[in-house]
Order: C-alpha cells, then sequence, then structure tokens
C-alpha cells in the first residue's frame, strides 16, 4: 500500500535495483563475500564491464563494500554493507510472491536456516 503522506517514499529504492543485472547480483551478495570471478560465472553472460559498473554505483550508494587484496595475484572481494543487507526483506517478498506464483519451490523454514550457514 502507497503511504499517502509520502508517495514517493520507493523512490530511492528502485534507485538502488534499478537496471538490469542490479537484482541479480544482490542476490548473490546475500549469499556472503564473493570475488569478480565468481559473480561473472553466476551472473553469465554479463559483460565485465557491466558487472564492473553495476558493483561501482552499488558502491557508490552504500549497499556494497569492495575489499581490495595486495598480492600476485591482485584480488577484490565483494560484500553487502548493513544498508545493503537491509534491503533483505523486499527480496524475501519476492520470493513469496514467487513462490504464490509457482515461479519457485516452496522451502521449509529450516531449510531458509541452512541455507544462511
Amino acid at each position: 500500500m502507497i503511504d499517502p503522506e509520502c508517495p514517493d517514499a520507493i523512490k530511492p529504492v528502485l534507485e538502488i535495483l534499478d537496471g538490469k543485472w542490479t537484482l541479480l547480483l544482490l542476490r548473490d551478495l546475500f549469499n556472503g563475500i564473493k570475488r569478480f570471478g565468481e559473480l561473472r560465472r553466476s551472473l553469465h553472460p554479463i559483460s565485465p564491464k557491466t558487472l564492473t559498473d553495476r558493483l561501482r554505483l552499488l558502491e557508490e550508494q552504500g549497499i556494497v563494500t569492495r575489499t581490495l587484496y595486495p598480492g600476485v595475484p591482485l584480488h577484490v572481494e565483494y560484500e553487502l554493507t548493513e544498508r545493503g543487507q537491509r534491503l533483505q526483506p523486499i527480496f524475501a517478498a519476492i520470493r513469496e510472491w514467487a513462490q504464490t506464483e509457482g515461479a519457485c519451490p516452496k522451502k521449509e523454514a529450516s531449510e531458509l536456516l541452512l541455507e544462511k550457514q
């Protein structure tokens, strides 16, 4: 339900979730810290440029943090910030809708807890 007192409340959320690949990228990061290559493989056929652009935007928005580990080879890890983690209820609602529509098998609460470990 839209709050008549604040009809534009959804705009900041849409700015974060906007763009092809963003929801799938966030889905992967909800499952833990990922390296660039892991994200690219999971989101195939995303181009490296598009993935980089999405990650940079999410970093600018305070949703994702990027940690650089020096060494040879250099590697970078991405993870959700606390702000990014607060998007979890939105993803839970999307999953619930998908289950209701038959697009996703229902999971018991115990299965969901095991996935988080």
